[in-house]
């Protein structure tokens, strides 16, 4: 059921906190509004199909920096960073210049040093791009690196992300 806060009935602005298969409860969610540039399209006017993945990692990026944990502070003070393991996308319309966007996020799964987030680019209520994304926390030295306690906590408990 839509509503007048957030009009994608398929990624809820505020997820209710459930389990997942690994029995974690995962709440977070986020909706970044964006539009589509000249830049961001292919000779036909239409989206490149890469460009919806920098629309989805800059969805990524803004529910961390809701959350006060911008990838520059978690780099600085935790000396971690994420980066993408798996990536499933299933394109469904296209999106075209000066169209409208939001990127809803949605946590799925937290893991020791792993994220799963489920992704939707829609336009006026519609799906036009759906993303399954694991992300890993590394270290600077490029090695997997178990997820902050302050973001973990931060990621488990606030369900209500701006």
């Amino acid at each position: 059921m839509a509503s007048q806060n957030h009009p994608h009935p398929e990624v809820p602005r505020a997820a209710r906190p459930r389990r997942t298969q690994g029995g974690n409860p995962a709440v977070a969610s986020h909706s970044f509004p964006l539009r589509v540039f000249y830049e961001d399209t292919d000779a036909g006017g239409m989206v490149y199909h890469a460009n919806y993945l920098k629309f989805a990692e800059r969805g990524r990026s803004e529910m961390l920096r809701s959350l006060g944990f911008p990838h520059r502070k978690l780099g600085a003070e935790e000396g971690v960073g994420f980066t993408v393991r798996r990536c499933t996308v299933e394109y469904r319309a296209p999106a075209r210049l000066e169209d409208a966007l939001t990127v809803d996020t949605r946590l799925t799964e937290i893991g020791a040093a792993t994220l799963t987030v489920h992704q939707q680019v829609c336009r006026d209520g519609e799906v036009l791009a759906d993303l399954d994304i694991l992300v890993a926390c590394v270290g600077r030295d490029g090695r997997p690196r178990r997820l902050p306690g302050a973001l973990r906590a931060a990621l488990a408990t606030d369900n209500s992300l701006p």
